[in-house]
């Protein structure tokens, strides 16, 4: 099982082997895309972000790419807001923090295994974790527009 280390030489084709996912252009251009934008992009973002690149991407191959890493554990969709779904290539155990002001998401350092546990005691079937916080960020709390 491939193991996330953010320090550690990427390499997008043996990751999506690793996930057993057909290593294409597109794909490999979208996992390098998130790997390199820990910003928590969304599909429309990543669209923007590549077209230049690959002309005749389309936002539907974005999307069903995406869908397709989802299926295979490649990388976490997160629904921290009701506006857009955003992408994740960290998917380790880790909650995320949304600032209401300046919309950014932050990885938040996380131990959910004590959530499972108690989960796990009461018969549930656990298949996914995820822990959103909402509030302001450092930058925003000091700010006076907020």
């Amino acid at each position: 099982d491939y193991k996330f280390d953010m320090k550690s030489d990427f390499n997008a084709y043996n990751y999506l082997l690793q996930h057993d996912i057909k290593p294409s252009v597109q794909r490999l251009a979208i996992i390098n895309y998130l790997y390199e934008h820990r910003t928590h992009p969304t599909a429309d973002e990543i669209y923007a972000g590549l077209i230049d690149q690959i002309p005749t991407l389309s936002k539907t191959t974005v999307y069903n790419t995406l869908n397709l890493f989802h299926q295979q554990a490649a990388i976490l969709a997160l629904t921290i807001d009701d506006k857009n779904v955003r992408f994740d290539i960290d998917t380790s155990d880790h909650a995320h923090f949304k600032c209401l002001n300046c919309e950014k998401v932050f990885d938040v350092p996380a131990v959910l295994d004590s959530v499972t546990s108690v989960a796990l005691e009461h018969g549930f079937v656990v298949t996914e974790k995820h822990l959103y916080l909402k509030g302001y960020c450092s930058s925003c709390n000091e700010s006076p527009n907020k």
